[in-house]
């Protein structure tokens, strides 16, 4: 009796702390703001809290919020496999950038910022750091606003943002040129991952694995048969499961190209019978581009494609440039 009724105790306080935990109050910054000791813009700094930081709203005190701020999140080390904790800074910011959980539109709001920064990212004289604020807003619609119908996609931005980066970084490196796609250095997958797992059969799923095929990609082909046989194998495979991804018709052409490729590659190995088959498969999937994705822009370059191979131009070797 007595174990049954601690048993109930426990279990009691177990559902309080969760329900503490839902409704522990989050938010970020839509723009940069300076953490203070105090709610006055007079007091010391502590710190700066820049666009789309976590944040955990612990109270309130007229134009001023109370926060932890955690503006540099853990991370892993590649290299060493270390976890590296998160910074916090807790301390006061003024409520006209903050956008919480309860805030009407509040994923909306954050999205557009995300939409915004992303803009001057691109821009030759944009704002400093702002592909890494567009990266944390994306971030932080998925976060805060779980079952928005702009989770999927703030999502999928962030982590195509972080793809970018850290692909950008991999491609300057000597490894990039190795052949085999094991020797160089990887992109990181897990926010791709994380796209397929929380958002399966949409859109942002099909267009993650499609990022996800670039890892297993040669980084040179060296002349040989080997990599562009299993890169088309990859791409066709891609296609036969994501039939509809807005991805399709730019896998096929890349599966397509391949093959073309092929043809040439496998004269210089003496099989005029596999150069053969892979001029009629080349054209097959240039075609089926042509005819089921009329409408995209891949469409018009299988169609310069099946040109180049039916006029028996090579697309790769020196003969090419």
């Amino acid at each position: 009796m007595r174990h049954a009724i601690l048993l109930s105790v426990a279990m009691s306080c177990f559902t309080l702390m969760a329900a503490a935990q839902n409704q522990t109050q989050r938010g970020t910054l839509i723009h940069e703001e300076t953490i203070r000791v105090s709610p006055s813009a007079d007091t010391a700094r502590l710190g700066e809290a820049e666009r789309g930081h976590e944040l955990i709203i612990l109270g309130t005190s007229r134009d001023w919020t109370n926060v932890e701020a955690i503006i540099a999140e853990a991370r892993r080390d590649d290299e060493t496999s270390e976890e590296h904790e998160g910074k916090t800074i807790t301390g006061w910011v003024p409520n006209k950038a903050l956008v919480s959980m309860s805030t009407p539109n509040g994923d909306k709001i954050i999205f557009g910022e995300a939409a915004d920064s992303e803009d001057q990212a691109s821009r030759r004289r944009g704002r400093r750091d702002a592909a890494q604020d567009a990266l944390r807003l994306y971030y932080r619609v998925y976060d805060l606003f779980p079952t928005s119908p702009l989770a999927g996609e703030g999502l999928y931005r962030a982590a195509d943002i972080r793809w970018q980066v850290e692909r950008s970084d991999v491609m300057t490196r000597p490894s990039a040129r190795e052949r085999e796609a094991y020797m160089r250095g990887q992109i990181n997958e897990d926010w791709m991952k994380l796209v397929i797992k929380k958002f399966p059969g949409s859109k942002w799923a099909d267009l993650a694995a499609f990022h996800l095929i670039e890892n297993k990609l040669c980084g040179d082909w060296q002349g040989a048969s080997k990599c562009p046989e299993k890169e088309a194998d990859l791409y066709e495979k891609y296609v036969k499961d994501h039939e509809q991804s807005p991805t399709a018709p730019e896998a096929l052409y890349d599966a397509a190209w391949r093959y073309s490729a092929l043809i040439e590659i496998y004269k210089t190995e003496a099989n005029a019978k596999k150069s053969d088959q892979s001029k009629t498969h080349a054209l097959e999937l240039a075609q089926k581009i042509v005819t089921q994705y009329s409408q995209s822009d891949w469409a018009l370059r299988a169609e310069d494609l099946i040109f180049y191979i039916q006029q028996g131009v090579p697309t790769y070797g020196n003969a090419a440039d």
